[in-house]
This record gives structure tokens, sequence and C-alpha cells, in this order.
């Protein structure tokens, strides 16, 4: 079975991540490559600065054929 990968986040309201602020919702993919999706998510994740509110995940869609 193949997979895609994508990277998914943003800013939140706080540091309990339940919220996205509007506007912030950043997806990025999709990767057929795992080591794609992880370079793009420590890119994404350790960029020029560190904010305490901000996540990214990486989600795994299988791809039915």
């Amino acid at each position: 079975m193949r997979k895609r990968f994508w990277v998914i986040g943003g800013h939140y309201s706080d540091c309990r991540f339940r919220e996205l602020e509007p506007g912030t919702e950043v997806i990025h993919g999709p990767y057929t490559d795992e080591l794609k999706a992880r370079m793009e998510w420590q890119r994404l994740t350790f960029k020029d600065r560190c904010a305490a509110t901000e996540r990214y995940s990486i989600c795994v869609e299988p791809v039915l054929q």
C-alpha cells in the first residue's frame, strides 16, 4: 500500500494547542517520500524563530488503488 504524507499546522491561540488561529492554517504536500515530509516539518518547526504557540505535524494518508 502506498502512502502520502502531509505537513499541517499553524499558530494556535495558546500553548494547549486546541484551537488554530484563523488564517494561520498551513498544509504542505502531498509528499510521496516520508523523508521529504520530515524535512519540510523540520524547516517549518525550526525556522528563524521558534514560536511557543506554533506547531506542525506529519499526517499519513493511505492511498488505495
